[in-house]
């Protein structure tokens, strides 16, 4: 199987362009497949990829991290299946295991506000973090196109930056005012960092102390410190801040399909979870607001 393996991942590398995160995924999970079984591909079955499922259940596997894994093992049989390996992919018909959804966490417009303010300082640290923070409120990128980001992405004169997501599509993106120049500000402070630093990373828009491209790793730092700086009770990070844009948007008025467009999101369905969001918000209001609501 391991040969398989190598080549669907050579398959997502080459011509899905596939992050490097997501190839260590599908490669870990198929590794695990393979230790489970010792079949030839072909004689793979259903009841092999339910056994695989059941085991891993067994293990105490979170059931998000079950679908997941359901998922490569799909992924990987469809590609079998179109190479003319196997005759049909017998993980098509597992069910995956159910999941109660989870609305995404968001900030009020207040403790965004406050977040915004808590990275205000100076030296270099404080002005970077304030543009990475202002500038995943204002476009709703994910943590890996802000990390991705080099500084010619980023036009100055037209207030807008080029990002990079899923299957290295590209998009435009309007940045806002507060966004723009706190983004411009970072660039002054790292071309006089540059100057103490001669060794950075002359292609990143966004860099380390140490003058590296920043890691998705410590972004997520950055943004969790900041919130827990501000008395934010729930567990915020950059998906947060990227839910939060998306449902101000909405609840401000702006089209799904528009937002559907900024997110990256190729199916519409992806972005529709933010119309619950809405609702709710909504309500919260109703019951605070409408005399005849009934007061909890």
């Amino acid at each position: 199987m391991k040969e398989y393996i190598d080549k669907f991942i050579y398959y997502l590398k080459t011509e899905r362009g596939a992050s490097d995160h997501t190839i260590r995924a599908y490669k870990r999970d198929l590794e695990v497949l393979a230790l489970m079984t010792d079949k030839n591909i072909e004689d793979v079955d259903l009841f092999d990829i339910r056994a695989y499922v059941a085991g891993q259940a067994h293990k105490g596997l979170k059931k998000t991290t079950l679908r997941r894994r359901l998922d490569t093992v799909r992924s990987f049989f469809r590609y079998l299946h179109r190479e003319g390996v196997v005759k049909l992919n017998p993980a098509r018909l597992v069910s995956p295991p159910k999941l109660r959804e989870a609305l995404p966490k968001t900030l009020s417009v207040d403790d965004t506000f406050l977040l915004m303010e808590k990275a205000e300082g100076f030296g270099f640290g404080h002005i970077r973090d304030k543009a990475i923070l202002e500038l995943f409120y204002s476009c709703g990128i994910r943590v890996s196109e802000l990390t991705g980001l080099d500084m010619n992405d980023f036009n100055i004169r037209e207030a807008v930056i080029k990002v990079r997501g899923k299957g290295k599509k590209e998009r435009l993106l309007p940045v806002g005012s507060k966004a723009h120049n706190a983004v411009k500000s970072y660039i002054i402070e790292r071309l006089l960092y540059k100057k103490q630093k001669s060794d950075i990373d002359s292609e990143a828009l966004f860099i380390s102390r140490l003058g590296k491209r920043i890691s998705n790793r410590s972004v997520r730092r950055i943004v969790v410190k900041y919130a827990r700086e501000t008395g934010i009770e729930s567990s915020i990070g950059p998906h947060s801040l990227r839910h939060t844009f998306a449902s101000h948007l909405l609840q401000e008025g702006a089209d799904l399909r528009v937002i559907q467009e900024l997110l990256g999101h190729s199916s519409l369905s992806t972005t529709q979870k933010y119309t619950h969001l809405d609702i709710k918000h909504l309500m919260d209001v109703y019951d605070k607001s409408h005399p005849l609501a009934e007061k909890k």
